[in-house]
């Protein structure tokens, strides 16, 4: 069975290092980028099943990024991967048209549920998020 692909961005190379590695048991990760100009060519390269993006990165932050993916490819399916817990990035992130909002500190126990809903068309946002 073919394993769901995944593109990274995170300007913290460590973590994308550690998600990559939480990850690669049930998925594909195609490629690991740093801020969201990078994370745009990705998406249109590679057309990855999910793009799990950070909000706050240099350049093209993922909010940004998501809109412009998201104008391009309705489908896009996207989950942030945040430090932010308060309610206006949440509603920012569905805005923008994300299914998923994984906050950091929860990474290891709710960004794979997180996926596996996100990729079933379900919304998943951690319970330590403020909503």
């Amino acid at each position: 069975m073919k394993k769901p692909t995944v593109v990274l961005a995170d300007d913290d190379r460590d973590l994308l290092e550690n998600v990559q590695k939480l990850l690669e048991s049930e998925f594909q990760v195609l490629a690991c980028v740093s801020d969201g100009h990078k994370l745009i060519e990705a998406a249109r390269l590679l057309a990855p099943d999910l793009i799990v993006t950070d909000i706050s990165m240099e350049g093209l932050n993922g909010i940004r990024a998501a809109r412009l993916l998201k104008a391009e490819q309705p489908n896009a399916r996207i989950i942030f991967l945040t430090v932010h817990d308060e309610s206006v990035f949440v509603a920012e992130a569905r805005k923008v048209g994300a299914l998923g909002y994984v906050i950091k500190q929860s990474a290891d126990s709710d960004l794979i549920p997180a996926i596996r809903e996100v990729l079933q068309g379900r919304p998943f946002v951690s319970p330590a998020a403020r909503q």
